[in-house]
């Protein structure tokens, strides 16, 4: 499969999937005229990157964890446990994000919000 026909089934263009390829998270072979040959589970892999982006995945954490995926004979269970890591730092990350709120909203009541240095 090239560029153009992964673009169209993948709904992602061509930028993004040669963005992805120097990454290393997906792989081209290059034909005689150089152009880029994908093989057909690219697409699959593909939409794989997209959707875990849109749970919050940085394309960093998603290139991690592409081999242990790959090779592990139940990735639905690993892919599982991989959410359950995320729902842990976005909750960890709520608790932070609620005690600046509560130090903000402190400081606001204050005659000089930022007399005292947070500790």
């Amino acid at each position: 499969m090239r560029i153009g026909q992964l673009a169209t089934t993948t709904s992602v263009s061509r930028d993004t999937l040669r963005f992805y390829e120097k990454l290393g998270l997906i792989r081209a072979t290059r034909s005689d005229n150089t152009y880029r040959e994908y093989p057909p589970e690219t697409a699959q892999l593909v939409i794989y990157i997209r959707t875990a982006q849109k749970l919050g995945f940085t394309l960093a954490e998603i290139g991690a964890s592409l081999p242990a995926l790959w090779s592990n004979n139940k990735p639905d269970q690993a892919v599982a446990q991989l959410l359950r890591e995320k729902v842990a730092t976005i909750d960890e990350r709520i608790a932070q994000l609620q005690g600046l709120r509560s130090e903000l909203s402190q400081r606001i009541a204050q005659v000089c919000p930022l007399a005292n240095a947070v500790g």
